[in-house]
């Protein structure tokens, strides 16, 4: 074979580069729950047709990040029940997929990402900017995410940690959740430093179930309680001046305590002493 031909560079796929851009959209906390997205919009605002856009919306919906309502798809409001489904996944596989990259991370080079990551999230908090911290967490996550080998934990990871966003933006503008997660991203970013996967393990269930509380809490905050036992939304609803300032209905002791836990479900109340955020 002649020397001068060389492997072509396969561009990535148009609905790829949709769900890329749509995704990125939904992580930066530009979508609220419960606003409608429609494919028209969306392909004129992308430049594109309306296949990729559906096709991407498609594939959003299906990982749980959208839901259909009417014709549109919007981003689906967590009830506490969702919570605790999403952070009994997170449980099982954070701190699994954590454990197999600390061997590496004693490295300071390999370790600068996450170490860079964390300095970031420090700085946030110290200045009181939680868009800055919530991206630099995120920025955390993705850097010990990036030495993990197996890709399809690495979706799994990234996938439930996805729905999580729409409380993140809700809560973290709460210096006292910041300061339990920014204590758990230390206890993480320490476990690294020695190589000890166990001990990143342990760290990575401590970090999820103090900041799960912490958000679950703060997310409690809401103006309204539900008068019946069903699980309160946790959503985004415009303000008296159109300001899109977050609220989450309050859910009481109650409505929690007449919450029944279904089959294979843990309860809100029970989840608290043993889940993770």
């Amino acid at each position: 074979m002649p020397p001068s031909l060389k492997p072509v560079k396969r561009q990535v796929a148009l609905g790829d580069q949709v769900y890329q851009a749509l995704q990125t959209h939904l992580r930066s906390g530009a979508i609220v729950a419960g606003q409608p997205l429609q494919e028209v919009q969306l392909a004129e605002r992308l430049g594109v047709s309306r296949t990729p856009v559906r096709e991407a919306m498609m594939r959003l919906s299906s990982e749980g990040l959208l839901s259909t309502v009417g014709r549109s798809y919007v981003v689906p409001a967590l009830t506490i029940d969702d919570v605790d489904e999403i952070y009994e996944i997170r449980f099982l596989v954070e701190p699994a997929a954590l454990r197999r990259v600390a061997a590496r991370t004693r490295d300071a080079a390999v370790r600068a990402p996450i170490d860079a990551a964390l300095a970031d999230a420090i700085a946030a908090d110290a200045a009181g900017d939680a868009a800055r911290f919530r991206d630099a967490a995120a920025r955390f996550r993705g850097a010990w995410l990036a030495l993990v080998p197996n890709a399809r934990l690495v979706r799994v990871v990234e996938q439930y940690a996805d729905h999580m966003q729409q409380i993140r933006i809700l809560t973290l503008d709460d210096a006292g959740v910041r300061a339990i997660v920014l204590r758990g991203l230390k206890g993480v970013a320490a476990a690294l430093a020695r190589g000890d996967g166990d001990r990143a393990a342990a760290a990575m269930e401590d970090n999820l179930r103090e900041a799960r509380k912490a958000f679950i809490a703060a997310a409690a905050l809401g103006d309204d309680a539900p008068s019946s036992g069903a699980s309160a939304p946790i959503k985004a609803q415009a303000d008296g001046n159109g300001s899109g300032k977050r609220h989450a209905p309050r859910t009481t002791q109650t409505a929690r305590a007449a919450r029944r836990t279904k089959p294979g479900r843990r309860s809100a109340a029970s989840a608290s002493s043993r889940s993770n955020a």
